[in-house]
């Protein structure tokens, strides 16, 4: 089997933790796996260091500086399996061999990757190359840096250039979990999540692999995330499944806005799980929610709409704080989803720009981690549908 394996910072923070990250390595490679191998900086390095440049730099200096964090990592694991017997070579940006490389617009070129990355896969057989992670090089062969969480794009990337069968993550956590055990009593390891689950957590603040890293993730290689004590690569953690899927599409469905108004509902605890309630007590499914200051909306299956209402109101009814709920129906959605929709800014421009400039009314735009939707008149939505098309 072929592995890319991606030591994090906290893995590789002292003297022990490298020899933990050797033993694991040299035992994959005994058991007959062919290892490539993407090291961190070791414990806060990069961080240190940042925090040290009091004083205008270059861009291209910048990246020297913070390079050299992981530039010590990659020489203190080479020299461990070194001591195990492992044939390894440590590659950095500006090695013979080196396989990440941008282009001017500091983007990664993937042609001239691709066919790196191939040559240093033909090589597993004999060597265990350790890659500097979080770095690349531009055809100048000035160094370059894939941004924060780079070292799990690199491997990631590593992963699916080099045909690897799986990528594993080795990090302080156990793999992904049901909820901080910080805070949470009782949380456990989750021991399957999919792309589009992970990024939407990643994006709003869990630490376990970078969104960016997971944009290169396809069906076929595998990604794990474990524990730097489990002392096995190939076992435990969290295996991440599936690829993100760009589409663009249009619900079929007519849909209808209800729309609850009230004073300071936002300031108002339960009143939003309460709303919802009353319809999930009844099988009716939610399409999306928005809410406002002092107003909060349900889009639902239109043929549910009457029904919706009535429930609606019974609330608005029983709670002082609630005033009125309003129906419109006729509506539509065009949802566009994809897994590199967060790393590209202006997205709900792209989206809004060219209806707006045909006079489509909006009545409202929702956004999560990895999609788009914009509900409009449903007599506008094929060439809504049309128009954003082109855009993307």
């Amino acid at each position: 089997m072929r592995v890319v394996a991606k030591f994090g910072g906290t893995s590789l923070g002292n003297g022990d933790r490298i020899n933990r990250a050797a033993d694991s390595i040299a035992k994959a490679v005994e058991q007959g796996h062919e290892i490539a191998v993407v090291a961190s900086a070791m414990g806060n390095t990069t961080d240190d260091l940042l925090s040290e440049i009091e004083y205008d730099v270059t861009e291209e200096d910048r990246a020297q500086i913070v390079s050299m964090g992981e530039r010590t990592s990659v020489r203190m694991l080479k020299g461990a399996l070194a001591a195990r017997g492992i044939e390894a070579v440590f590659l950095e940006p500006g090695s013979e061999q080196w396989p990440i490389i941008t282009d001017e617009y500091g983007e990664v070129d993937v042609e001239e990757t691709t066919r790196r990355t191939h040559a240093l896969a033909g090589q597993l057989n004999d060597v265990v190359p350790v890659i500097t992670g979080f770095l690349a090089q531009d055809h100048q062969g000035n160094v370059t840096t894939l941004g924060r969480g780079g070292s799990d794009t690199s491997a990631v990337m590593l992963g699916k250039y080099m045909d690897a069968d799986e990528v594993v993550i080795v990090t302080d956590v156990e793999g992904v979990m049901t909820g901080d055990p910080r805070v949470v009593e009782g949380a456990r390891n989750v021991g399957e999540i999919t792309v589009d689950e992970l990024r939407s957590l990643s994006f709003r603040g869990a630490e376990v692999v970078a969104p960016s890293a997971l944009s290169y993730k396809d069906a076929n290689l595998g990604v794990r995330v474990v524990h730097y004590q489990t002392g096995d690569l190939l076992a435990g953690g969290t295996s991440i499944e599936g690829q993100f899927q760009n589409l663009i599409d249009l619900e079929e469905t007519k849909l209808a806005c209800v729309t609850i108004a009230g004073r300071a509902i936002r300031n108002s605890p339960g009143i939003l799980g309460n709303l919802a309630s009353a319809l999930g007590d009844e099988g009716i499914n939610i399409e999306a929610n928005s809410s406002g200051m002092d107003s909060v909306t349900f889009y639902v299956d239109q043929a549910k709409a009457d029904e919706v209402e009535a429930l609606l109101h019974d609330k608005v009814v029983d709670d002082e704080t609630l005033s009125s709920v309003t129906v419109e129906d006729e509506i539509a959605v065009v949802r566009v989803t994809g897994g590199e929709l967060p790393n590209q800014p202006g997205n709900v421009k792209r989206v809004v720009d060219p209806l707006s400039d045909a006079h489509i009314n909006i009545y409202d735009v929702i956004t999560s981690a990895t999609s788009v939707s914009v509900f409009v008149p449903w007599d506008d939505r094929e060439q809504a549908l049309q128009l954003v098309q082109k855009k993307f």
